[in-house]
Formats: structure tokens, C-alpha cells, sequence
């Protein structure tokens, strides 16, 4: 018996974390899915479609709802009047972040992230959910009206500094996309702990400010958090080591 057999073997585990994460992993026709500025342009196409059915739900009237939890949560009107610009801080610094430590991780985030925006994109028109607040102000809005409203979400200029997302968009509520792109952001981070603790405060307290704000229904978050999960599973599996063994098989690394 060698000093080579007596020496101890790195486990499956051990070889899929050893991967450096910040190289592509996929080779041949699929390369492109390692793309950055691909997962980035599809993200924003996403968004984009995902705001137009939003939108289009927009004209219909729709019932509010009675929320027991809401009832006794008072609401903040800063919190409300600056949603947005709220989950922007909590999303796109945690994402860069991401980007910058694990490049691998970050990619496949904004793929998913895509899909997981076009489902909500489904299911804003498939409720039906009225305004939180009871004022159905858009119902029965132009088309010309949607489209400028769209052209002012879709811009992140304008809707970062102006109200167009609050006054265009009053009944895209199931599920809470505030909530399920920073829950799925901390999932993507979890392998890397200092940055899964900064993402995790973030998406805390965005589902606060959700809440604070009135700005969905108890449902919507909890929707949130189970539907970004089952997305997540599904593609990374229970322990999340699923894009770790494709990057080490892409690499080359032993297994």
C-alpha cells in the first residue's frame, strides 16, 4: 500500500467548492450562457415584458382585499413614496457584489431571475388582485396611457426618480417581486458567508418596507418566498451545488 492510497481523497463536495467560480463553465453551443452581458440584456427584456402584462392587468378592475395582517401593520408613507429606490439599494449593490466574487452564481441569478420575473408576469393577470389600498385608479386606463407608462417603468432613470411606478403600477401584486428577486439573490449568495449576511439584512429589509408600505398583500410575500424557492430547487437542487458540479465538469476539475 502506497503513501498515495493512504492519503486522504478530496470528497465529491470538496472538488464541486474548489472551483474557482469567477471563470465560464460551459463549453461549445451553450458557451453564450456564460455571458454577462446576455444574462444582463435578458433580465431587462424580462422585466420589460413582465411590466407590459402588468400593465395590461391594469385596465381591468379588480376588488381589494381584506388583510389581516396589514390591519395592524400602520403604514409609512416615505417608505411607501420611495419603494423603489429602496429594493434598488438592497438588489443591485448585493448583485454587483455577487458579479464580482462569483461569476458563475451571479449568471445563472440573472437567467433564473428572468424566468421567475416572467412567471409573476403570468400570474399579476391570473388573480386578478385589487389595489391594497382600496383606490383602483387605473382601471379602465388608455392604451396610449399604459404605453407611457411603460416607457417611464422600463427606463431606470425615470423610474428611479419619478412616480412612475407607483402611479402606473397598482395591482402587480401576485407575487411580490421586491421580495422573491432578494430572496433569490440571498440563495445565490449563501455559499459565500459574509456576502449571504449582507443579502439576507437586504431582502429582511425589503419585506419589511413591502409590508410597511402597503405595497402587497400578506399572500403576495408569502408567495414570494415559496414560489423563488421551488424555482431555485428546481434548477439548483436542495443543497444549491448544482451549478458548482456543472462549473467543475466545465472546467475540467476532478471529481
Amino acid at each position: 500500500m502506497t503513501d498515495a492510497t493512504l492519503a486522504p481523497q478530496p470528497t465529491r463536495r470538496a472538488a464541486r467548492i474548489s472551483v474557482d467560480r469567477r471563470e465560464p463553465r460551459s463549453r461549445g453551443p451553450w458557451a453564450w450562457r456564460d455571458s454577462v452581458a446576455l444574462a444582463i440584456a435578458w433580465r431587462y427584456a424580462t422585466h420589460a415584458l413582465m411590466v407590459a402584462l402588468a400593465l395590461w392587468n391594469e385596465r381591468r378592475p379588480a376588488p381589494t382585499l381584506p388583510d389581516s395582517l396589514l390591519s395592524i401593520v400602520p403604514k409609512v408613507e416615505w417608505i411607501a413614496r420611495h419603494n423603489y429606490q429602496l429594493w434598488f439599494v438592497a438588489w443591485v449593490p448585493v448583485a454587483v457584489a455577487l458579479l464580482w466574487k462569483d461569476r458563475v452564481s451571479c449568471v445563472r441569478f440573472l437567467w433564473i431571475g428572468g424566468w421567475l420575473s416572467l412567471l409573476r408576469g403570468l400570474t399579476i393577470p391570473l388573480t386578478g388582485l385589487g389595489p391594497v389600498d382600496g383606490l383602483d385608479a387605473n382601471a379602465g386606463a388608455s392604451p396610449d396611457a399604459l404605453w407611457h407608462s411603460w416607457l417611464a417603468i422600463v427606463n431606470p432613470i425615470t423610474a428611479l426618480t419619478t412616480d412612475a411606478p407607483h402611479l402606473g403600477l397598482t395591482k402587480d401584486l401576485f407575487f411580490s417581486g421586491h421580495v422573491a428577486t432578494t430572496f433569490l439573490l440571498w440563495l445565490y449568495c449563501r455559499p459565500h458567508r459574509r456576502l449571504a449576511t449582507v443579502a439576507l439584512v437586504a431582502h429582511l429589509a425589503t419585506t419589511a418596507f413591502v409590508l410597511l408600505a402597503h405595497l402587497h398583500y400578506a399572500i403576495d410575500v408569502v408567495a414570494a418566498w415559496a414560489i423563488a424557492f421551488s424555482i431555485y430547487v428546481v434548477v439548483e437542487g436542495w443543497s444549491g451545488l448544482r451549478s458548482a458540479g456543472a462549473a467543475a465538469a466545465g472546467t475540467g476539475t476532478t471529481r
